[in-house]
């Protein structure tokens, strides 16, 4: 199997990447640096650039199936400019995947895009699933709606189309645990507004295997990537402690402090989603860390 990934130096793509090289696919990706290209044998990298609409149409070559990860951080100031560099980010580059489907000689069969548990309401009670209908106009909602209706487009190509929709990855080579662990390991650690907040999690090495098992399965359709214990915001905080080895007593961090501090972006420490993990499960994945304790502790160590 041939496949093309966009986004694969990242934190979740360079896990995935590293996976499927191990199984024996051949990978082929998308860079917008020229420095960034390499030409091996099972690994080839293409330039593309998504805001001038430009693509290096030999990246599709033989290529069976297509995993989206590119997109803008959202760990980042929400200035005006900013939040349409998000926005854009991921609907001019899957329009441009798709323009290039469409108008290309291709046997492009399976498309699979990242999206976010952020499409969903922020809730202390609900419980999501795939199937749930009820989002708002929040920022974040607004980018997955879109960034889901630009993914859809390419099943008008009769090519199966999955969607991932991503919790908190834990990792220690970037991302919010990271974040998260440094004032811990000076005693610093604390949670913000109640720290009741639902916090749908996954271990990156959960992460890219769901990903690889989606491919494997040709699956299609949307679903949730977490894992099925989420947990409150101070249970996180306090297990990441734990694994330290280090005192949790400083007083939450209230929420106007943030707000000055974050601008529109605090809502990001605050929302809580409790997000079902049942139906990839029904499928047949089989998480390797279920346990938060255990999944902190390997992705601190590693």
């Amino acid at each position: 199997m041939k496949v093309l990934i966009t986004g694969a130096t990242g934190l979740v793509g360079s896990e995935l990447v590293s996976v499927l090289l191990k199984n024996g696919i051949h990978i082929n990706y998308l860079t917008t640096s020229e420095d960034k290209i390499q030409d091996e044998d099972r690994y080839k990298g293409f330039l593309w650039n998504p805001k001038r609409g430009q693509i290096d149409e030999r990246c599709i070559s033989d290529i069976d199936a297509i995993i989206h990860l590119a997109g803008a951080t959202i760990s980042k100031r929400w200035t005006s400019s900013y939040k349409e560099e998000i926005v854009e980010s991921r609907i001019l580059s899957t329009n441009l995947l798709y323009n290039l489907l469409k108008n290309t000689p291709n046997k492009v069969k399976h498309f699979i895009s990242a999206s976010a548990t952020g499409i969903y309401k922020d809730s202390m009670d609900k419980v999501y699933s795939e199937d749930s209908t009820e989002t708002d106009h929040s920022f974040l909602s607004t980018v997955v709606q879109k960034w889901e209706a630009a993914a859809d487009q390419i099943a008008q190509l009769d090519i199966k189309v999955a969607k991932v929709r991503t919790g908190l990855v834990l990792s220690g080579k970037g991302g919010v645990l990271k974040e998260m662990a440094e004032p811990v390991k000076f005693g610093l650690g604390t949670a913000f507004g109640s720290g009741e907040q639902i916090q749908s999690w996954i271990h990156l090495s959960d992460m890219a295997g769901i990903y690889c098992f989606i491919l494997n399965k040709g699956l299609e359709d949307v679903y949730n990537a977490v894992a099925p214990y989420p947990v409150s915001q101070n249970a996180l905080v306090k297990t990441i402690a734990k694994v330290l080895d280090k005192v949790y007593f400083m007083p939450n961090i209230p929420k106007w402090v943030m707000e000055a501090a974050l601008g529109e972006m605090h809502i990001l420490l605050f929302s809580s989603q409790n997000v079902s993990a049942k139906k990839i499960i029904a499928e047949g994945y089989q998480f390797k860390y279920l346990s938060l304790e255990k999944a902190i502790k390997n992705a601190l160590q590693s």
